[in-house]
């Protein structure tokens, strides 16, 4: 059986499926710019496949991989796109036999010298990585700043407590964490879509701190956040661009 370790999504990988915003697909363009025909990709830590499937014909392959079975059995099907149960530091793939990896909203939970050592092993010469990740949702645009103000107090006050150590490499948008390749510039890319408030709650809800609050306190504390966001985000009115902007890093090997 295939260890586990710090796997705070298998249990809500319905809702993370149904509600976690997907990645825009000049992400992606960019990335295939920057690759020769043909290539081979790892997306490590697939999770459903939300960022596996949005590569063009240019790209021959995707291994996606995971250790959640959970994730994987609710993952997207693609062409090109073939998932694999594995941990992030052990991948299932050849010397020397991929042109770029990638990491979506993962990387600060891995293992980070076995990972990069693994990295390094399977990257062609020349071979880039990028990891990517992103944290509050901004609607200040269209609704004032009064929705942030709420989260926020909500993701500090409330579930704060029940955030694993990691993720204040989020909250640092990745600026600190650990990267051994030689820097390339990055694009400006930013997460966009149109929700009304069940979107916004249902998103909230795949948050992994939440669930540890329910683990801990035995009650949902979600409620409680809707009905303070009612007022602020009328029931049933879709609000569009809902943003939020990606910390990218990119390097080579």
């Amino acid at each position: 059986m295939t260890q586990r370790v710090k796997d705070y999504f298998s249990r809500q990988s319905t809702v993370y499926q149904q509600f976690r915003p997907s990645y825009p697909r000049a992400l992606f363009e960019f990335f295939e710019s920057h690759l020769p025909t043909d290539a081979v990709v790892w997306d490590c830590a697939s999770g459903n496949g939300q960022a596996s499937v949005h590569y063009g014909d240019s790209v021959a392959l995707v291994v996606a991989t995971d250790q959640s079975d959970s994730q994987l059995a609710a993952a997207i099907a693609a062409p090109r796109v073939h998932y694999v149960q594995a941990m992030a530091e052990a991948a299932p793939l050849p010397d020397a036999s991929v042109d770029l990896v990638t990491v979506a909203q993962a990387l600060h939970w891995f293992d980070f010298d076995a990972f990069y050592a693994e990295v390094k092993r399977v990257l062609r010469p020349g071979g880039k990585v990028a990891a990517w990740t992103y944290s509050f949702l901004d609607v200040t645009a269209m609704l004032g700043a009064d929705v942030d103000t709420v989260i926020r107090r909500f993701y500090h006050d409330v579930i704060g407590p029940y955030w694993p150590p990691e993720r204040r490499w989020v909250d640092e948008r990745y600026a600190t964490l650990p990267f051994p390749f030689e820097p390339l510039d990055a694009p400006e890319i930013a997460i966009e879509v149109s929700w009304d408030l069940d979107g916004v709650m249902g998103y909230l809800g795949s948050w992994s701190a939440v669930q540890r609050y329910k683990d801990a306190n035995g009650d949902d504390p979600l409620p409680a956040l809707r009905r303070e966001l009612e007022p602020l985000w009328a029931e049933g009115r879709v609000i569009g661009p809902v943003r939020w902007p990606l910390a990218l890093k990119l390097g080579q090997h």
